[in-house]
């Protein structure tokens, strides 16, 4: 097999598109600063939501293929953007009146209202941490308000200074009038309330490193612009971070085109590169509308791996970067057994192929080996019909079904069983609609009965799905996708469902004969 920087050059899966646009930025040779720099941002203004994990997943992704292509050494920031005022009360917060009266400071001088950190951007940093921390990303945690403190950023900043017309220059024709007028790229932080001022500046003294404000009560201030007595607006910020750390790679939204041109001009201004840059598009809850860290509407990390898995949810971030998708809890049981059949086809693979598979890039380079037991569909049918949530109830059809799966050898398995349990409770049982079968519906029911009588006790799922298939045909069924919707409807009261080959087959042959007399019988539905 050829070696990963061979194969390499020809995948066309994106995070390789992306390493080889990387390694043809630096011409393939180390930079001086001896690796290449991945950098995410986070603004811990709101709790820490799945578009943030989502950008570091993906950051990640192309750091590995850049890996596999080349033998620099890389480095991944993860920077938050902690030293911001707080401009908003998120809705998700509590202590909502004490959050009012720090309007203004920094994020890090604002009061914890959870009451579990130093502040509230210390607690949301830590949130966020311990959501990387969980998927075992390799990365350095950079704070703004440290770097600003710590003198860091300080020979950028007076960069900023000393090429403070050409910066204001940029950025003025971007606003609108009155803004305009009092806009400054430099925040100072009143040594008073402590807040972030947006207020004029009257005079720059790059010389001294100090600019000249006019306070709020008309007074004039001198202050530096090291050591964290100013920040700066977001844009410059950003610009000056690229140029300070040496960024090479850094992702950002659609909603960012335009900041992204402002800031690579304002980076270049201040004789820095910007950044190789991959712009994906947003997130959309339910309603189709943007998700919001500040709202907190669309599904956080905790709630997706609440019903499915880890590896799921980055096959999730894998998928169509570019193109928007929404994001809810409807898409979650497509992803969990769109993953498990990547990983199933791993294995098969070979060379390029492998590299363009998904799971390639969600093991970072190491699949584990498929199971290939159960797909999380039938999981949640076998819930439903088996009336029980425990998860031994399962595992003994599941066993039976596929001797060699015990929890221990299928640990895959075993978590889906339970992820299966808690998906169904909270969004198929509230939605079951069982329906009675209409007189040819009954009469091809009937026949199945005794068509799978007649069938060996452990026929298999395709012998079982072929004389399914075979019962439609002889009761006329134009369309055979109506006589497995009436299937489903009347037999598990969904619309849609697994191969009933399949199903029938975990569930066991016997049971799916009974379950379907019972109906018969009864004249009634198989609601439990």
């Amino acid at each position: 097999m050829a070696d990963l920087k061979t194969l390499g050059a020809d995948a066309k899966a994106w995070p390789f598109a992306e390493a080889r646009s990387l390694l043809k930025r630096i011409n393939g040779e180390t930079p001086d600063k001896g690796y290449v720099l991945f950098e995410t941002g986070y603004g811990p203004s709101g709790l820490p939501h799945i578009g943030t994990f989502g950008e570091v997943v993906r950051t990640t992704m192309v750091r590995r293929a850049f890996e596999a292509i080349s033998d620099i050494p890389s480095k991944l920031f993860a920077f938050s953007d902690d030293m911001d005022g707080l401009r908003k009360v998120p809705d998700n917060v509590p202590k909502q009146e004490m959050m009012v009266e720090h309007l203004g400071k920094p994020l890090t001088s604002v009061p914890d209202p959870f009451d579990t950190h130093d502040s509230f951007g210390a607690h949301n940093n830590a949130r966020l941490k311990e959501f990387l921390d969980t998927f075992g990303f390799d990365y350095e945690f950079k704070s703004a308000t440290e770097c600003y403190k710590s003198g860091a950023f300080d020979e950028t900043l007076l960069k900023v200074l000393e090429r403070y017309d050409p910066v204001i220059g940029t950025i003025l024709p971007t606003l609108g009038e009155e803004r305009r007028a009092t806009y400054s790229p430099f925040l100072p932080i009143c040594q008073k309330t402590g807040r972030v001022l947006q207020v004029p500046v009257v005079e720059t003294n790059a010389e001294a490193g100090t600019i000249v404000y006019r306070d709020g009560d008309g007074s004039l201030v001198e202050t530096p612009v090291t050591g964290g007595c100013c920040k700066l607006q977001w844009k410059a910020d950003w610009a000056m971070r690229w140029a300070a750390l040496l960024v090479d790679y850094e992702m950002s939204g659609k909603d960012l085109i335009d900041s992204v041109r402002l800031s690579s001009r304002i980076c270049q201004i201040l004789g820095g590169k910007p950044p190789e840059g991959f712009t994906y598009e947003l997130f959309l809850d339910e309603n189709g509308e943007k998700i919001s860290k500040s709202r907190g509407n669309g599904l956080s990390v905790d709630e997706w791996l609440e019903y499915a898995t880890p590896e799921s949810l980055a096959l999730y971030m894998y998928n169509s970067p570019k193109k928007a998708k929404r994001l809810y809890f409807d898409a979650i049981p497509r992803h969990v057994d769109d993953y498990l059949t990547h990983l199933d086809n791993f294995e098969s693979q070979k060379g390029v192929a492998q590299l363009e598979n998904p799971a390639w890039h969600i093991h970072n380079g190491v699949p584990p080996s498929a199971e290939g037991h159960v797909t999380f569909g039938l999981l949640l049918n076998l819930v439903s019909v088996c009336n029980s949530e425990d998860p031994l109830v399962l595992w003994g059809f599941i066993t039976r079904y596929a001797p060699n799966a015990t929890p221990k050898t299928a640990p895959i398995l075993d978590k889906l069983v339970d992820h299966a349990i808690a998906y169904y409770r909270d969004f198929v049982k509230p939605n079951k609609n069982y329906r009675l079968p209409t007189e040819k519906e009954r009469a091809a029911l009937a026949d199945l009965v005794n068509t799978l009588k007649a069938l060996p006790t452990d026929a298999d799922a395709e012998t079982i799905q072929k004389d399914v298939y075979a019962v439609g045909k002889r009761h006329d069924f134009e369309n055979l996708r109506d006589w497995f919707k009436a299937l489903y409807e009347v037999l598990l009261g969904q619309s849609q469902g697994p191969r009933f080959g399949s199903f029938a087959a975990l569930f066991g042959l016997a049971e799916s004969i009974d379950l379907i007399s019972r109906v018969l019988e009864n004249k009634g539905a198989a609601k439990q």
